[in-house]
C-alpha cells in the first residue's frame, strides 16, 4: 500500500466518530510495520483515549521502529488525557507522518516539535484538505470562536420545498431522507423555525444507525421562536431524547417563558433586529456559549432565507428530488429578502454531486466562510 492508503485509512476511521468527539475532533490513527498494519484506532469522544493510544495498544511491541499516519497532529498538552506526541516518543517509533498541524494557534507545531526532538522523522501534509474537511467544525471553533452552520435544502428540481396547497411529502427519497439522519447525527445542533413547529410538529431526532456506534448522537434540538409560539404539547417539548433549546427574544410573554422551562425546556434570550426578529449573530454566539459548535439548518423556506440573508452560511448540502413542482405560489427552498443585483449573491464553492436513486445531492461551500482553511 502506498502511504496516502494508509492516511485514507485513518481518515476512513476518524469519520466514524464524527459528531460524537465534540467539542474535540475527529481523528484517526494507523500504525504500519515493515508494509504491514500493525494498530489502528480512533477518538470515539471528548475524555476517552486519543487515536493513538488506541492503535498504539493494538500494535504492542510492533509499534518500536513503525510509521505512524495519523489525520492531525498529536497533541502536545496534559488535558483529560496525556500528550500523544510524548507517549509517541515513549513508545519508540521511527516516523510519524501527519495530514495536518492542530489548527489551534496555541498549540500548532508543538507536537511535532517534541517528536522531532526526541529524533523521530516527521512529515506534514498528506491528504491535508481531505483532513481540514473532516475537521472543518473543529477548525472554524478553533479560529473564530463560532459555530459552523450548514444547510440543509431539500427541493425540487425548480427549487420549491412544497406545492402551492403546502404538499411536501415526498419531494426527496428514501435515501435522501436517511442521508439527511446521518447528517443530524454529524451536528451538535438541528434548527427550524416556529412556523415548521406548528406545521409539522416534528421530532428532530437522529433515527440511523451509524457502523461503529451504539446508538445515534443526537442534535440538541434549537427553535427560533420570536414570540414564544412553541406548543408546551409539541414534541420539542415532550420528547425527552435530546435536549431542546428555544431561543426566543423580549416578545415572548414572561409566562410562557417560565412554563417552558418547567417542562424542561432551556430558554435563550436573544436580541432583536428591527424589533420584529431574532437577531442571528447574537443568536449563534450564545448557542456556541451553550457549547453548540455546529449547527444544521433544517428550515423552513424563511428561516433558510434568514440566514442566507445574513451571510451566515458556511456549507450546503443541497438534496434535489426528480420533481417539477412550478406554480407561482409554491413555497421557494430559500424565502427571505434575497438580492437585488447578481453579484451580491453568496458567492459559492461546489463540493461535490452524487446522484443516488434518481435523487441528487450538491454539497457546496460557502466561498469566503469565516474559518476556512481549505477553499472547498
Amino acid at each position: 500500500m502506498e502511504p496516502a492508503e494508509y492516511m485514507k485509512k485513518a481518515l476512513e476511521l476518524a469519520k466514524t466518530a464524527l459528531g460524537y468527539t465534540t467539542p474535540n475532533p475527529a481523528v484517526g490513527c494507523v500504525i504500519v510495520k515493515d508494509g504491514e498494519i500493525v494498530g489502528t484506532g480512533y477518538h470515539h469522544k471528548a475524555g476517552t483515549p486519543h487515536a493513538e493510544v488506541w492503535a498504539l495498544r493494538e500494535a504492542g511491541e510492533r509499534a518500536k521502529g513503525a510509521t505512524v499516519y495519523v489525520t492531525l497532529e498529536p497533541c502536545a498538552h496534559y488535558g483529560r488525557t496525556p500528550p500523544c506526541a510524548r507517549t509517541l516518543v515513549e513508545k519508540g517509533v521511527g516516523k510519524v507522518v501527519m495530514a495536518m498541524l492542530d489548527p489551534n494557534p496555541l498549540v500548532a507545531g508543538k507536537g511535532a516539535a517534541i517528536l522531532r526532538k526526541a529524533g523521530i522523522a516527521v512529515e506534514v501534509g498528506l491528504m491535508s484538505k481531505e483532513a481540514a474537511q473532516l475537521n472543518e467544525v473543529f477548525i472554524k471553533n478553533m479560529m473564530v470562536q463560532k459555530p459552523f452552520i450548514a444547510i440543509k435544502l431539500a427541493q425540487s428540481l425548480d427549487g420549491r420545498t412544497a406545492s402551492r396547497t403546502g404538499k411536501s411529502q415526498w419531494i426527496t427519497n428514501e435515501w435522501a431522507r436517511s442521508y439527511g439522519h446521518y447528517l443530524r447525527s454529524i451536528y451538535d445542533g438541528i434548527l427550524v423555525g416556529i412556523n415548521t413547529v406548528l406545521t409539522d410538529n416534528p421530532l428532530l431526532t437522529s433515527r440511523i444507525e451509524r457502523p461503529g456506534q451504539d446508538a445515534p448522537h443526537q442534535p440538541v434540538r434549537i427553535v427560533l421562536d420570536t414570540k414564544g409560539r412553541t406548543p408546551l404539547n409539541s414534541l420539542v417539548v415532550t420528547d425527552k431524547t435530546t435536549q431542546t433549546i428555544i431561543v426566543t427574544t423580549s416578545l415572548c410573554p414572561v409566562e410562557k417563558m417560565k412554563a417552558l422551562k418547567e417542562a424542561g425546556v432551556r430558554v435563550i434570550l436573544a436580541p432583536l433586529q428591527d424589533g420584529k426578529t431574532i437577531y442571528l449573530p447574537d443568536a449563534l454566539q450564545l448557542l456556541h456559549d451553550e457549547g453548540l459548535t455546529s449547527i444544521l439548518v433544517e428550515g423552513g423556506s424563511t428561516v433558510q432565507g434568514s440566514f442566507f440573508d445574513a451571510r451566515l452560511v458556511d456549507k450546503i448540502y443541497a438534496f434535489m428530488g426528480d420533481k417539477v413542482i412550478g406554480g407561482t405560489g409554491a413555497l421557494p427552498s430559500v424565502g427571505g429578502c434575497g438580492v437585488d443585483e447578481l453579484d451580491e449573491c453568496l458567492p459559492l464553492v461546489y463540493d461535490s454531486a452524487e446522484l443516488h436513486d434518481n435523487n441528487v445531492l450538491i454539497t457546496a461551500y460557502n466561498a469566503n466562510r469565516e474559518g476556512a482553511m481549505f477553499t472547498g
